[in-house]
């Protein structure tokens, strides 16, 4: 080889080799995380919510401006996307009204994987407002569904910090999916949550306020862990059904008209609960319900949970009560003693 061609190969290599740097993050073994902003006004790089999660990759965060989008959203054959509103009372979700529900993650034959999505509105349509489909690892914090919320086939979903409200079926519903809910407020629904099929569903710091019928359904062969959440005004605190499997520990069920219904061919463990109901607290699930008083724990405490403004929606404790640090739990409930205001 002369010395002008390899001068020549020399320069070549050295230029696609800087072409590939600039396009490699910082670990250069790909390209760096992007962020792509969404507005209505056109200041952002897509108007269209859809084309901007579609144009995404692995890494990549979809920025949502303020604004109400009459769009739809379906997310699937995606991986490690973030979709980030500016605020729930800043970005409204509100459909096309040309499906089902307004927002989608995953659908068959193609799943999701690795999904955050947080900060906006997510109104309904026919009855629902969000569904999962198939996924792997979906995460929805600080989000407002004015909906049903409804999963399957999923599994590790975690549900974080939201508001789900008005739907008139079910607020959270969960079919042979794996989910976590933590700290939701849930309110105003015919159910709070339903888990049918084969699931896993762990429930912690929820409030349930408000369902027409009860706070949480478990069924089938599904498995449940309720700790420290706080079912209360509802038709029924919590129903256990069919060959379930559940551990109920560290709740309050008040003002319920039922507190545990349970049925004889399901598995449940409870104690440490507060219960105050108007009709029982403990009843054998049948045709018709029968009083179950023997199902009662040692540990369980029986009185008026005395929240701060029980008619306010206030479920927080009040200073000094005596649910504090009862079985190791450092209180009974989903919220803690001494703040007053709305749970909302």
């Amino acid at each position: 080889m002369n010395f002008v061609m390899y001068r020549l190969l020399l320069i070549v290599f050295c230029s696609a080799l800087s072409a590939g740097v600039a396009v490699a993050g910082a670990d250069g073994l790909g390209p760096s995380p992007r962020t792509i902003t969404v507005a209505l006004d056109g200041s952002g790089d897509f108007s269209s919510i859809q084309e901007a999660v579609d144009s995404a990759g692995k890494g990549d965060t979809v920025l949502i401006k303020a604004g109400v989008y009459p769009q739809d959203l379906t997310i699937h054959s995606k991986e490690g996307i973030k979709i980030v509103g500016a605020g729930v009372e800043k970005v409204v979700l509100q459909g096309r009204g040309q499906m089902v529900g307004v927002l989608h993650v995953g659908k068959w034959p193609y799943g999701a994987t690795d999904i955050d999505i947080s900060g906006l509105t997510i109104n309904e349509h026919g009855g629902h407002a969000l569904g999962i489909f198939n996924g792997n690892r979906i995460v929805l914090r600080h989000l407002h569904v004015k909906g049903m919320v409804f999963s399957q086939q999923v599994q590790e979903v975690r549900i974080e910090d939201c508001v789900i409200v008005g739907s008139e079926t079910t607020g959270a519903h969960f079919s042979d999916s794996h989910a976590t809910l933590v700290g939701n407020f849930i309110h105003d629904n015919d159910y709070g949550v339903n888990v049918t099929g084969k699931s896993s569903v762990r429930l912690e710091r929820n409030v349930i306020t408000r369902s027409l019928f009860e706070a949480v359904v478990i069924g089938d062969q599904s498995a449940a862990v309720l700790v420290n959440n706080t079912l209360v005004k509802n038709g029924g605190g919590a129903t256990f059904l069919g060959a379930s499997r559940i551990e109920a520990m560290g709740n309050i069920l008040s003002f319920n008209k039922i507190g545990f219904l349970i049925a004889p061919s399901s598995q449940a463990k409870v104690g440490y609960n507060l219960l105050f109901n108007g009709e029982a607290d403990y009843m054998w699930a049948g045709s018709p319900n029968r009083p179950a008083p023997e199902l009662k724990a040692n540990s369980d405490i029986f009185a008026d949970p005395r929240f701060v403004d029980v008619e306010r929606d206030d479920f927080h404790l009040q200073p000094g009560s005596t649910l504090l640090g009862v079985g190791g739990f450092p209180h009974l409930g989903a919220l803690p003693p001494g703040r007053s205001g709305s749970t909302q």
